[in-house]
């Protein structure tokens, strides 16, 4: 292969939910813009819900990024896609077990169909895996109830990674993780895969979402923690063919759209140039026991949650009206029976449990 070669990777949450996100339509047509500045040769988006902003922003770089894939899944379609300079050879999409419960409307992450998009792109005579992801949302940091959620979401694509990236000459993973650096499903997922993060220590605490210069962050948590929070990620491996390091990161967008009082998205995006090399070296390995041991004590205690609001769940259901009426809940009640929304749900996410502590025996 070459010697040498470069990619210029961004990634960004575009916050493209219909009817919901604010200024949708100016803020995707501005996201189209910058996708089409012939910049950056790989594009991995997230939360483009709806299918014509993907069509949207697809015929505007179609000059400069002439290949993409979206990714469709679950109700609304999973949200992500990818657009790319360089032939896609192959595309695969892996739907999570466990994301979210079908009766939390409000939260909507169930309906979505999330999981790990992958596309195989040729960059010259070089094969990259490229994944794109968004994990579950964590709504309360103080009471997460979805924290089980993400661990095994995070535990599943990074076996998803390890069993897909055999011919790879490299790997890059972006997306929303909704997880921080210190949290437990950044670890697992970057452990369990052996991935490297492309932001440098010297700038890991410059946050990418809810940051005090975004237009989206209330004043009360710009005030509490005004650097934001560093949930958006570009990260990498490299193969004992090949070396990948970075030679450049950076939030690259300004705070505002031009000529517009608001920003890109509540997010913000995130860029990184990897520098290939060809040459043989060695790939470095990862010690997870401990995130496993402790991966494993959060499922466990989830999974007694979930058992416990069994009951109180369908009380509830049962016995209020709620939003529905009566006979159609009770109708629905006997067809799907909340423990599929409850227990059920989650215990069919057990698998990459199941998983998991194969790994920490």
């Amino acid at each position: 292969m070459t010697s040498e070669t470069s990619a210029n990777i961004l990634t960004l949450n575009c916050w493209g939910i219909p009817y919901v996100s604010k200024h949708r339509t100016a803020r995707m047509s501005a996201i189209a813009e910058t996708c089409a500045s012939r910049e950056y040769d790989i594009i991995c988006l997230q939360e483009v819900w709806s299918e014509s902003d993907f069509k949207t922003i697809k015929a505007k770089v179609q000059e400069v990024l002439p290949y993409s894939h979206y990714f469709y899944s679950g109700v609304m379609g999973s949200g992500i896609c990818i657009l790319s300079r360089y032939p896609i050879h192959e595309v695969m999409f892996h739907k999570w077990p466990l994301n979210g419960y079908v009766h939390k409307i409000h939260h909507g992450d169930w309906f979505g169909g999330k999981g790990v998009g992958l596309c195989k792109i040729k960059i010259r005579d070089m094969f990259v895996n490229i994944y794109v992801v968004h994990l579950h949302a964590e709504y309360n940091r103080e009471n997460d109830e979805y924290k089980a959620h993400r661990v095994l979401q995070a535990f599943d694509t990074a076996q998803f990674v390890r069993m897909t990236s055999g011919g790879a000459d490299a790997v890059i993973l972006t997306g929303d993780l909704n997880t921080e650096p210190q949290d437990l499903a950044y670890r697992i997922i970057r452990g369990v895969a052996g991935l490297t993060d492309a932001c440098p220590n010297s700038v890991s605490h410059i946050g990418t979402n809810e940051c005090a210069n975004n237009s989206y962050t209330t004043s009360k948590i710009a005030r509490t923690r005004p650097e934001g929070k560093r949930i958006d990620y570009i990260l990498y491996l490299d193969s004992s063919a090949i070396k990948a390091e970075i030679t450049n990161y950076e939030l690259p967008l300004p705070n505002r759209v031009p000529y517009k009082d608001f920003s890109y998205s509540d997010h913000e995006a995130v860029t990184a140039t990897l520098k290939f090399t060809s040459g043989e070296h060695t790939v470095k390995d990862f010690d997870v026991t401990d995130s496993l041991k402790e991966a494993k004590g959060v499922c466990e205690t989830a999974l007694k949650s979930v058992q416990r609001q069994r009951f109180w769940y369908r009380y509830r259901f049962e016995y209020t009206t709620g939003f529905f009426n009566c006979d159609i809940l009770l109708h629905n009640v006997h067809e799907f029976d909340m423990e599929q929304c409850g227990e059920e749900r989650f215990e069919s996410g057990m698998f990459s449990y199941r998983d998991l502590l194969d790994e920490v025996e």
